[in-house]
């Protein structure tokens, strides 16, 4: 399965993340195993407002949650989309951050699964600014219920 993209409406029918969480703008696209997103930062991000003064920064954290959003729109193609589950962080490993990403910035979020075992996927993600790797990490996730 190719999808060439994926608007903003039908992203929100896959994930359940809302704004101001909401770290995924568009899908650009997106196989069985990979995704490609892009977020772009405006200045009034609430993650902003205190980091830092005079110089914003996107935190890293944010990065990650870019990442695995990213993760759980490439993962909804396996799982129940009737509200029963919703996708979990399970681990994060081998980060690394090389970029500074400021306001302004478009980021492309690359997810790629590289593995499934029971109810446990395994992807790597990397987000990049004009080409230069801005954060990589490797991560699982699992479905859970909401309850």
């Amino acid at each position: 399965m190719t999808t060439t993209s994926m608007s903003l409406e039908q992203i929100q029918k896959v994930i359940p993340h809302r704004k101001p969480m909401l770290l995924v703008d568009e899908v650009v696209e997106q196989t069985d195993k990979i995704i490609v997103c892009r977020k772009t930062f405006s200045s009034d991000e609430f993650f902003l407002q205190g980091h830092f003064p005079n110089f914003p920064l996107v935190p890293g954290v944010i990065l990650c949650e870019c990442c695995l959003q990213s993760g759980a729109i490439l993962l909804s193609q396996f799982t129940p989309q009737d509200g029963s589950v919703v996708p979990v962080a399970t681990r994060l490993d081998g980060v690394k951050f090389k970029k500074m990403v400021r306001p302004g910035d478009t980021v492309t979020i690359e997810v790629s699964l590289n593995d499934v075992v029971s109810s446990a996927y395994f992807m790597t993600g990397k987000v990049t600014v004009d080409g230069k790797l801005a954060a990589r990490l490797d991560f699982a996730c699992s479905v859970a219920a909401p309850s």
